[in-house]
């Protein structure tokens, strides 16, 4: 696979990105990915107007580092002044791209007229584009779904909008959004997006490994892949993807020793980055799934004891003692 990419002039650094996952893609999973490789990790979905209202939460979502090659922001919103000023933040932020939400399913984003919702409305949607890229002299990009359901699929029809006001380049999750998270996602449905534009066009939805990441590079014709809720417990998985689909062998995924390391620095980064209560409580998602994807020599009714009590410490130094304990239980048996 040619890793030549690139957005608005921007080279990305290969073909398999890693999406906006709220509570999921904060600035230590970041960081993380991009150690292992990601060439492209989008940051939470950060709402415009409590980020000018400067919310520590969310300002917080924003976050840049200097330990990341490439900062994207994604952005949601439903009045054209919050993506306008959402946008200058995002840019004075450090962003190099700023990508619009116009694909999250949830109620308490669609029922506030964002994310998908906007779907149903391209007027509006179209003015809301407009609005951030008149409002940046970064690249914008769109993350989209196919349509609000069955019966109204017009990703097309938007990205021809987007297009014309300005976006340069387009990611859509091969779902509806009545679908949530439900379903096959259908990557075909994306060639249509693929043909209307001459933009870049990203697939997501499904893409869990390098088998799934070429089929839906084949079904859709787009230029990239991005992962999502499969990057939860990997944050090494663009790189491993990606070298799968270049060389066309399978996987190699860390060894137990790595990923030891893996969870400890992204454990730490996350008690720096938040302070040892909230970093703690943060990670605990993490940490988990960890846990449920580490190859472990210890049955299934072990690991999930081992997991409930690891995810109910208060220290850090116990959550870290627990880990070297449980991975020593697994050499341990791997050696007798």
């Amino acid at each position: 696979m040619n890793d030549a990419f690139s957005i608005a002039g921007i080279p990305i650094a290969g073909r398999v990105l890693l999406a906006p996952m709220s509570g999921v893609s904060d600035l230590p999973f970041r960081r993380a990915a991009s150690r292992l490789g990601a060439p492209y990790v989008v940051t939470e979905m950060v709402a415009c107007e409590t980020l000018a209202q400067g919310r520590a939460d969310v300002v917080r979502r924003a976050a840049r580092s200097d330990d990341i090659a490439l900062t994207v922001i994604q952005l949601v919103g439903r009045e054209t002044q919050w993506l306008a000023t959402g946008a200058r933040i995002a840019e004075e932020s450090g962003a190099d791209i700023i990508d619009i939400n116009m694909g999250c399913p949830a109620r308490e984003v669609t029922g506030g007229l964002s994310g998908s919702a906007l779907m149903r409305d391209l007027d509006q949607a179209e003015r809301l584009i407009a609005a951030a890229v008149g409002a940046t002299q970064r690249p914008v990009t769109l993350k989209m779904r196919l349509g609000w359901d069955d019966t109204s699929k017009n990703a097309a029809a938007l990205a021809v909008r987007a297009e014309g006001a300005g976006v340069r380049a387009i990611t859509v999750h091969g779902r509806t959004r009545q679908q949530f998270f439900k379903g096959a996602s259908d990557w075909r449905a994306v060639a249509a997006v693929k043909a209307a534009t001459r933009l870049p066009v990203i697939v997501n939805g499904d893409i869990v490994d390098a088998t799934s990441a070429r089929e839906a590079l084949a079904q859709s014709g787009a230029d990239a892949v991005m992962i999502g809720r499969a990057a939860l417990g990997k944050p090494w998985i663009a790189q491993t993807v990606a070298s799968a689909l270049k060389s066309g062998s399978a996987m190699v995924e860390p060894d137990l020793d790595a990923r030891l390391d893996i969870i400890l620095d992204h454990f730490r980064d996350s008690l720096a980055f938040y302070g040892d209560r909230l970093g703690l409580k943060t990670f605990r998602k993490h940490l988990a799934r960890y846990i449920e994807d580490a190859p472990l020599a210890q049955s299934p009714a072990s690991r999930r004891a081992a997991k409930a009590h690891l995810c109910a410490l208060d220290l850090p130094s116990a959550v870290e003692h627990g880990l070297v304990a449980l991975w020593q239980e697994t050499c341990a048996d791997i050696a007798a």
